[in-house]
């Protein structure tokens, strides 16, 4: 019975422990994020927008501290390529297919990375976790504009 009670205060602790690593990665995350003014400036929300992905990359992965600590550094590395493609591309107006296939690249290239820091399952869940917060936010702005151009016309129906 003793030893029931003090598994269960191990397994609190443990979990306690996970969730401040969590949460301090994720605060640590975003206080950098926030401190990028120059890439606020250029899209509005798109501060909050990068938190929201983290925290649902965090949540979705289930990430134990050890492998947030192997992670998030990799994953830091990856997104600034991909905005830095991505910029380029609008600057150059490069044609969308080019873009995407140095995007296509810089996700095989950190394919590798990431099975490093996790697992070849766990590598791939996050590229589907990626692409699904992707349509997530998609949708999330198609009804907002509809919701928007309701409130200015009421009779408006999509």
């Amino acid at each position: 019975m003793l030893m029931k009670i003090m598994d269960q205060k191990n397994r609190q602790r443990i979990k306690m422990k996970k969730f401040c690593l969590i949460y301090v990665a994720i605060s640590l995350l975003a206080l950098g994020l926030f401190a990028q003014e120059n890439e606020s400036e250029q899209k509005p929300g798109g501060g909050r927008i990068a938190v929201l992905k983290i925290a649902y990359i965090s949540k979705q992965l289930n990430l134990t501290p050890e492998e947030a600590q192997r992670f998030w550094p990799v994953y830091n590395q990856y997104e600034g390529e991909i905005k830095k493609v991505r910029l380029e591309a609008i600057q150059n107006k490069e044609p969308e297919i080019t873009t995407e296939e140095k995007v296509l690249n810089i996700r095989k290239k950190y394919n590798g990375e990431f099975v490093k820091a996790l697992s070849p399952q766990r590598a791939d869940q996050f590229f589907k976790c990626e692409k699904e917060f992707g349509a997530f936010i998609s949708n999330e702005l198609i009804k907002r504009r509809q919701m928007r151009m309701q409130q200015r016309h009421p009779n408006f129906r999509p």
